[in-house]
């Protein structure tokens, strides 16, 4: 990262000699309290969400839309999720089982026996 910083920073400043180029990194949440890291500047939480809108507020203002929106996704990808546990369920009951047990021998050999 610091040496994308530096790359960037020395493009730009080279395009053009009157930009002064700050790197920013920036973290959606949590605290710092010494944003100053010599070649960069790091920005946390509110202060990294009030230097990108320039709203204080926003770092609250965003939490109960995607909160809205977390579940929903959430609720998708448990459907998919479950989905892809039972088919590979049903592979390895079908591969690797002898009437619902676990038939360890084919398994060890799926997993080391020479081709």
């Amino acid at each position: 990262m610091k040496d994308n910083f530096k790359s960037a920073k020395n493009i730009l400043e080279s395009e053009n000699k009157e930009i002064k180029v700050i790197a920013i990194n920036g973290c959606c949440y949590g605290i710092e309290n010494n944003p100053d890291k010599g070649e960069y500047l790091k920005y946390c939480g509110e202060e990294f969400w009030e230097f990108i809108s320039n709203n204080e507020n926003l770092y609250i203002d965003i939490i109960e839309p995607l909160g809205y929106k977390a579940k929903e996704k959430n609720e998708a990808f448990l459907i998919a999720y479950a989905k892809v546990i039972n088919k590979f369920t049903l592979n390895f009951m079908q591969e690797f089982c002898d009437d619902g047990l676990i038939n360890w021998q084919k398994i060890v050999a799926f997993n080391s026996q020479k081709s």
